[in-house]
């Protein structure tokens, strides 16, 4: 390892990590990737991301890959402590606005391998393995000092970094350093978690079953061709070690396994896990910057925990890589937390809320959830806001300019839209700035833009972009890096002073 100085240290190779890594890497911005493992961590995890998070993996460039090793999930069943149906919402098989399925069950192994071998394509991106970060240090406004111990040989050495970013999951060290503290959201749940395997065919209707059960709340779903997850609730007293013996535990999951033997099943694992929702005070000390579960914790009852860490390092990387390239004043990372911060802490009240009307109420609530819900269907537009896979505006920024409220498309992602060529709106956007407009461009306004490293889209009447400028209300929208809409305007001249400057020669 070299004394010098290098632009990005990342430490944690997980999901979020990795994916940080290899969007800097698109930027052709030198970055190490620093994991105290040497391979994939081998237990399963998450199991589900949306087609949000799916687009992203797309502009990672692993869109093919990952659909080969994952299955779209066909919706959400609610069921009574005796698995009768309560309530079925049901997912079509169309693709979302964002060209892909609205709801992807997968192993996150397999994803993070996938991850890894990505990786290898970024010249200017490496991953040490098998080291353990035992201090981070900054002082003043300078480079970041990593210190590392080798796994294997024990040899400390030390990596300077003008940035750090920490991806180091929920014990986080970088934390630690930066003086952040994890603030409680007034929620906590012990969970056993169940991950089998199996070649026999459970016949079970192949979207998630939550059972609402104050006593024994339980989730079921199918991750692949082999794989299961069962999650129970666990009650005052047991731990997962009173069910890693089958006897104890194939009673709690027989329900869905049937008829197939237990030495049909092979367990992967049974681990206990308190679900907590938490939230860092702040996410950024100068040059070090909190990702993923370093900076919050959500419950998993709407399956965004992976994802809420994958759209930090969407929303963090192209600021990053523009003030490296000294595009855009190292003030505009401050937009990170401030965007970031309240869309996650939205997330986590709504994974608490969904937590909440599942599992608590005792009998009371229970009776409650039997009465009702056979009658949600009826509630207008409720089944698709249900299954509706879009998240919360981003508050008003330095990057986001929020002048008008409900309709406006400020602080919202711009759709992956079908252009009439066939490609996708990310084809052509490419991780850089894009002027869309249904508005009439000169070949002088097109020059401008792509002297600034944008991108001019023409929404086309009749094609999905030009509908969703005229449901926004507008004629034209600055969609930043991360697809989400900075500003929108009448006239797409006054959008293009946003629009970072070129780039002097990059300082490293």
């Amino acid at each position: 390892m070299t004394a010098d100085t290098i632009p990005v240290a990342v430490i944690g190779a997980g999901p979020t990590g990795l994916t940080a890594a290899t969007l800097l890497g698109q930027y052709g911005i030198e970055t190490l990737v620093l994991d105290r493992w040497e391979s994939v961590y081998p237990l399963p995890r998450a199991v589900h991301l949306d087609d949000e998070i799916y687009r992203l993996l797309a502009r990672l460039g692993i869109a093919r890959q990952f659909a080969a090793i994952s299955r779209p999930a066909h919706g959400l069943r609610l069921l009574d402590r005796d698995l009768r149906v309560l309530a079925e919402f049901r997912r079509g098989a169309d693709l979302g606005r964002h060209g892909h399925p609205e709801a992807n069950m997968f192993d996150q192994p397999q994803l993070e391998a996938l991850l890894r071998a990505n990786l290898e394509r970024h010249p200017t991106v490496t991953l040490r393995g098998n080291v353990d970060v035992t201090a981070v240090e900054q002082s003043g406004g300078g480079p970041v000092r990593v210190r590392l111990t080798d796994r294997s040989t024990s040899e400390t050495s030390t990596v300077t970094a003008r940035y750090v970013l920490g991806c180091d999951g929920a014990n986080s060290l970088t934390r630690s350093t930066i003086g952040a503290t994890m603030h409680d959201l007034a929620f906590a749940q012990r969970w056993l978690v169940v991950d089998a395997a199996t070649d026999a065919d459970l016949h079970q209707w192949e979207g998630v079953h939550q059972v609402c059960d104050p006593v024994r709340a339980a989730t079921y779903m199918r991750i692949s061709e082999r794989r299961y997850r069962w999650e129970f609730q666990l009650l005052p007293g047991e731990s997962a070690d009173d069910y890693r013996d089958m006897t104890r535990l194939h009673p709690l999951i027989r329900p869905w396994t049937g008829d197939v033997p237990a030495d049909e099943l092979e367990i992967m694992r049974t681990a206990e896990y308190t679900f907590r929702a938490q939230i860092a005070d702040h996410w950024r000390e100068r040059r070090v910057v909190l990702l993923g579960d370093a900076a919050h914790l959500t419950p998993p009852f709407i399956g965004q925990g992976m994802g809420a860490g994958l759209r930090d390092a969407a929303n963090l990387t192209w600021k990053l890589a523009a003030v490296l390239d000294g595009r855009l004043p190292e003030r505009v990372l401050d937009s990170y937390e401030a965007e970031r911060k309240p869309h996650t802490r939205a997330m986590i009240t709504l994974a608490k809320l969904v937590g909440t009307a599942m599992t608590a109420g005792g009998d009371t609530g229970s009776a409650l959830r039997r009465m009702l819900a056979p009658h949600l269907h009826l509630v207008p537009g409720l089944s698709n806001r249900i299954l509706d896979s879009r998240t919360p505006a981003l508050r008003r920024s330095t990057l986001v300019d929020r002048r008008r409220l409900g309709r406006g498309l400020a602080g919202r992602l711009c759709p992956n839209a079908q252009l009439p060529d066939g490609r996708r709106f990310d084809d052509l956007a490419a991780g850089r700035f894009a002027l869309v407009t249904s508005a009439a461009v000169t070949p002088a306004l097109r020059a401008e833009v792509q002297d600034r490293g944008g991108v001019l889209i023409t929404a086309s009447p009749g094609t999905a972009l030009h509908r969703w400028l005229r449901r926004g209300r507008t004629v034209a929208a600055l969609v930043r890096p991360d697809g989400t809409v900075q500003r929108t305007a009448r006239d797409p001249k006054a959008l293009r002073r946003l629009l970072p400057a070129p780039s002097p020669r990059r300082r490293t």
